[in-house]
């Protein structure tokens, strides 16, 4: 979802209901969200960075067609994300199942930890002509200097999904850049994705 260039980052979007899929404050009371002037639902912000949903809120990310897991709390995120910018924190959330949700409709990654929110980031996906596939697909293999082979280009970190070539890697996310079927993510925030990510970790992308 976009405003002014700038992408909304998954907490926002959940908040403020990307296409009408979830809603997962509602019954609360509206605040003016900065990135819209849209109404939304105020949101109770916990410790260390982060949003707890509460069991109703939970029970509408049971949707496997849009969620890998059902969601149990959400990075705050107090600004819609630029190209480029990334957001980690697993501070106080255990170890445990990780699994990766990429919407395209929203160009946002969010990596989940037993259903908490634990990064978050802009990405680049596929031309038109180079479609990035939806569906689920566990991470196949890893490789921290990889190069493409049919494009003869470096994708560092790279985390392969399908076997026709595509990826999770490392790129240049900026304004009006594509790639042919990958997913992009800023350098830094893949570096760290792959050190957390293991193979057979599930991958679920979708458009929202």
């Amino acid at each position: 979802m976009s405003f002014g260039g700038l992408k909304l980052s998954l907490t926002a979007a959940v908040l403020v209901g990307v296409a009408a899929v979830i809603w997962l404050y509602a019954a609360t009371f509206p605040v003016e969200t900065p990135a819209t002037g849209a109404a939304m639902p105020k949101a109770v912000v916990v410790s260390n960075g982060r949003i707890k949903l509460d069991p109703q809120q939970v029970a509408q990310t049971r949707d496997d067609r849009l969620w890998p897991t059902k969601i149990q709390s959400l990075l705050h995120v107090d600004h819609p994300l630029a190209y480029g910018e990334w957001v980690w924190n697993d501070r106080s959330v255990p170890a445990g199942k990780q699994s990766i949700r990429v919407d395209l409709t929203t160009q946002i990654i969010s990596v989940l930890r037993d259903g908490h929110e634990v990064g978050t980031a802009v990405i680049l996906y596929g031309a038109d002509n180079h479609e990035t596939p939806l569906g689920r697909f566990p991470i196949l293999s890893k490789s921290a200097d990889y190069r493409s082979r049919a494009y003869d280009v470096p994708m560092p970190f790279a985390m392969q999904l399908t076997t026709d070539g595509v990826f999770i890697h490392g790129s240049n996310v900026r304004l009006g850049s594509a790639t042919h079927g990958c997913i992009g993510l800023p350098q830094e925030f893949a570096e760290k994705l792959f050190e957390q990510a293991q193979r057979g970790d599930e991958v679920l992308i979708v458009r929202s």
